[in-house]
């Protein structure tokens, strides 16, 4: 009995079930509407990942490990906090070893021999033409630290570099200033995803043919008073479509094929 309480102890202070997770809402539901995720899908290349950096938690991935791209981050919005961005990307150690640490970390904490197979690199985006593209931005970071954390290759998706720097930034800034004028005093969750397309960068990393946002302002009475949607094809001359929540699930069903469903 003693020996087994010993291994529980050790279990629990090394991360235990550690930051990809099997139960997405119990472990990851602060960053959900009412604690329920958006929409997942069925199959074993998906993994629930509660983003962590210096075993802090500061946002949710869904990842697709055969495209090598995240399906949708999500995470809340606290005012706009003017965070710096840095240099250095990480990767998550757990979807390539399974025996990694909880933490983001720099790509020489997973094994050579196993390192990349169910995740995007760095040197997948060398010279490809794409940046790396948040879901969950710098610029709706609720605090410096959390800003660093976006920047692991889990949170990224190939993005088109005007439809980065200028188109999407846009969507981000507005979306950031209307917030913090009539949401400043309600919890506000944003989900920010990408559809998959039919070419890769470097033979491994799907190109996105869309990138697409959402935000809910909860009420007193847990439901949404004030949400948008917004969605734009991944090129440099994309125009952004505003729209209703309802209607962007609308085409995100046309898009991937099944229902998708994204604050509850």
């Amino acid at each position: 009995m003693l020996l087994l309480l010993r291994v529980l102890m050790l279990s629990l202070l090394s991360g235990g079930s550690a930051r990809v997770v099997q139960n997405f809402e119990s472990e990851c539901g602060p960053f959900f509407a009412n604690g329920r995720s958006p929409t997942r899908f069925p199959g074993l290349q998906y993994r629930q990942i509660c983003q962590m950096q210096n075993n802090v938690d500061y946002y949710a991935t869904f990842y697709d490990t055969d495209n090598k791209i995240p399906v949708y981050s999500a995470y809340k919005f606290e005012g706009i906090m003017h965070c710096k961005r840095q240099a250095s990307w990480y990767i998550e150690p757990q979807i390539d070893d399974n025996n990694g640490g909880p933490n983001m970390a720099s790509k020489g904490s997973v094994d050579i021999q196993v390192r990349g197979n169910r995740q995007a690199l760095n040197r997948d985006y060398y010279r490809s033409g794409y940046h790396r593209g948040h879901l969950a931005p710098v610029y709706l970071a609720n605090s410096q630290s959390c800003a660093y954390a976006t920047f692991t290759l889990t949170n990224a998706a190939p993005q088109a570099d005007n439809f980065n720097s200028v188109l999407w930034w846009n969507v981000e800034k507005l979306m950031a200033q209307h917030l913090e004028r009539k949401c400043h005093l309600q919890p506000v969750y944003i989900v920010t995803g990408v559809v998959p397309g039919t070419n890769n960068i470097n033979n491994r990393v799907n190109i996105p043919s869309h990138f697409w946002t959402a935000y809910c302002c909860l009420d007193n009475n847990n439901r949404c008073s004030d949400s948008q949607g917004a969605i734009g094809i991944n090129d440099n001359n994309s125009n952004i479509e505003y729209m209703s929540v309802a209607d962007l699930e609308e085409e995100l069903e046309y898009l991937y094929g099944r229902t998708f469903q994204l604050f509850h």
